[in-house]
């Protein structure tokens, strides 16, 4: 197998082992459909080692940034630095794995040596761009690719810790798309700080769009648009719906001014059930007849739910 580590320096040291990964596991089902629904990178929840918080961001098709192809590049990155001291720095020695479901045994990928690598405000992940290839891991007898299902996990050394965390990616094999269509009247004269839209139904879920037709709290020149969970409150603990999320202001005049559309992957959960942007058209924008957002003082917006799959704690 070629594996690569992420700067290359000394090589990388490949074992087999029984025992799980001490730290976190993240365990993906249907794997097939990251790759059909193109998601380039997907973050794991946070799990904690050493006193730090710490997270795998997997590329399954590889990282283009770092020009990958044919490959799986798989990270560990710290998270939520912003309460660490200015100038912060982080050794760590940490090991990555993948689990052979056939053997039951783990490939487990790390530095020569067991070395200490230093995470800092300039270098939040540390890794493997090449960590497999893709003919490897989807070849059936190496037993890392087993029903569509795919097992990683992590050590990460900084101090002991015996606490081990995980999450279950579970990728639905036919996501369910639905585009909802609301036509607000008589905009002007809406006096609320937001407005809600009917709900609608995507992959099981009950949704609605929530609108601050003159900004949230912090950004009053801008409309504010959300895509928000209506029943969150009955999610399950550690339960996040994952979704592709496109927004979209819809032009109404044939000018050449195209349709404002913005798109981001989200986690919904019970304590984070919206998503959206506080600023997703200005105010002189939307109110300026030539542009074509406000026509007959009627405003389009548009949502286009994808449920891609849900992420569950494993225990």
């Amino acid at each position: 197998m070629n594996f690569i580590s992420e700067d290359s320096i000394e090589g990388v040291t490949i074992s087999q082992r029984h025992a799980p990964p001490s730290h976190y596991i993240f365990k993906i089902q249907s794997f097939s459909s990251l790759m059909k629904n193109q998601i380039e990178r997907y973050d794991s929840g946070d799990f904690e080692s050493g006193g730090y918080k710490w997270k795998l961001s997997l590329f399954p098709d590889g990282n283009k940034k770092k020009s990958v192809k044919d490959h799986i590049s798989l990270y560990l990155v710290i998270a939520d630095t912003s309460s660490l001291s200015f100038g912060w720095e982080v050794n760590v020695s940490f090991k990555l794995f993948l689990l052979d479901q056939i053997r039951d045994q783990y490939l487990t990928i790390e530095e020569s040596g067991g070395r200490y690598r230093r995470f800092h405000g300039m270098k939040t992940e540390l890794g493997f761009s090449h960590l497999i290839p893709h003919t490897t891991f989807n070849n059936p007898s190496n037993g890392y690719l087993v029903d569509d299902t795919c097992v990683f996990g992590a050590e990460v050394f900084v101090s002991k810790s015996t606490d081990i965390g995980g999450e279950c990616l579970s990728m639905l094999k036919e996501a369910t798309t639905f585009t909802y269509t609301w036509n607000i009247e008589k905009f002007s004269e809406l006096r609320e700080a937001y407005n809600a839209s009917e709900p609608f139904i995507v992959g099981d879920y009950k949704w609605y769009l929530k609108l601050y037709p003159k900004g949230n709290a912090n950004e009053k020149n801008h409309v504010s648009f959300y895509l928000v969970l209506t029943d969150s409150g009955t999610l399950a603990p550690g339960l996040k719906v994952y979704v592709k999320n496109r927004l979209r202001v819809k032009n109404q005049a044939s000018t050449s001014t195209s349709t404002i559309e913005k798109e981001a992957n989200f986690c919904f959960t019970k304590s984070s059930p919206g998503w959206g942007w506080a600023k997703i058209i200005s105010l002189d924008t939307l109110n300026d007849q030539m542009k074509g957002f406000l026509i007959k003082d009627t405003c389009i917006v548009e949502a286009e739910v994808t449920v891609l799959g849900l992420v569950s704690t494993l225990s």
